[in-house]
């Protein structure tokens, strides 16, 4: 069975759930054809220096650094980088630059997946830049609590988001759904959880790293637990959800969650707009597996060398 091709766009700084798309996407090298990282920029996890370390440490921990490689991504928004893109170094280009090269080498028949767990800024200025590519990608994002408003990665740059949802790129919405059932806020894990099953998962590095929350660190497993003895819980019992993650296991494994397609949808004055004469569909991700996902979750670190 051929590898999925795939790069992954991500503010690997923010909160803990891009981390652990990473580090379960790296150790799923049998499945995926890793092509490289692009990071951006959102409101939460610093500017683009700290989303690239952190995204660098993450690859460094999980020992893909020297093989994968990692490019940053935009900074500002899609409306605030638009009149500099005829510019050979605008804000962002050496990510988008590498999105487009990828995409230009993929076909309509097969298609280069971009995973984007942040905003979608760098997509979107990819296929601003060069429009041919387009139906070269399938863009797999985690965002949006559709069709409710709100979510974090959509309201970074929701100009980005809307400018894709009217462009043919074949667009699946990964839903958050915070406090719902139905949405990756339900693939959660409690801190005990975590202490119990993380550590020393992944493999051994020579030369330790430093963590985000400081300390040194030689697998990824141990770093894990700092991140969430570092982070705010939530619910009953307490957890913290990797919602990141779950994108990355539902292109691994459709039959994880469940899915339908309906006619693209805009977003205005913060509220979705439904358009049921849109002849331009999008795929909705919703109800997912926990116990599958986490269950491949774990067993993808333990089978680390």
């Amino acid at each position: 069975m051929p590898k999925i091709p795939v790069i992954i766009d991500t503010d690997a700084n923010n909160e803990l759930d891009d981390q652990h798309a990473l580090a379960y996407l790296f150790f799923n090298q049998n499945y995926f054809d890793v092509k490289g990282v692009t990071v951006n920029t959102t409101s939460s996890g610093g500017n683009i220096e700290m989303q690239y370390a952190e995204a660098e440490r993450v690859m460094k921990l999980c020992d893909v650094d020297k093989q994968i490689p990692l490019f940053k991504g935009a900074d500002k928004s899609l409306m605030e980088i638009r009149p500099s893109l005829s510019e050979p170094a605008f804000d962002g280009y050496e990510a988008v630059n590498f999105i487009i090269k990828n995409a230009r080498n993929s076909t309509p028949a097969e298609k280069l997946v971009v995973i984007a767990v942040g905003k979608l800024t760098n997509i979107a200025l990819a296929i601003q830049t060069d429009s041919s590519v387009v139906d070269k990608i399938r863009l797999v994002w985690l965002g949006s609590n559709y069709p409710e408003p709100g979510e974090h990665n959509q309201n970074n740059d929701t100009i980005a988001m809307n400018y894709l949802l009217n462009t043919p790129i074949e667009f699946e919405m990964v839903t958050v759904r915070y406090g719902k059932p139905s949405g990756t806020d339900a693939v959660k894990l409690t801190q005990q959880e975590v202490n119990e099953k993380m550590g020393g998962l992944g493999p051994k590095i020579d030369t330790p790293v430093e963590g985000r929350h400081g300390g040194m660190f030689d697998n990824f497993g141990d770093y894990s637990i700092n991140l969430f003895a570092h982070i705010d819980y939530h619910g009953d019992p307490p957890s913290r959800a990797l919602f990141d993650m779950a994108a990355v296991a539902i292109v691994k494994n459709a039959g994880w969650a469940e899915h339908h397609s309906i006619p693209a949808p805009i977003l205005i004055d913060g509220a979705w707009t439904e358009r049921p004469e849109n002849h331009r569909q999008i795929l909705i991700w919703e109800n997912f597996d926990r116990t599958a996902i986490l269950s491949d979750f774990f067993s993808s670190l333990a089978n680390q060398p």
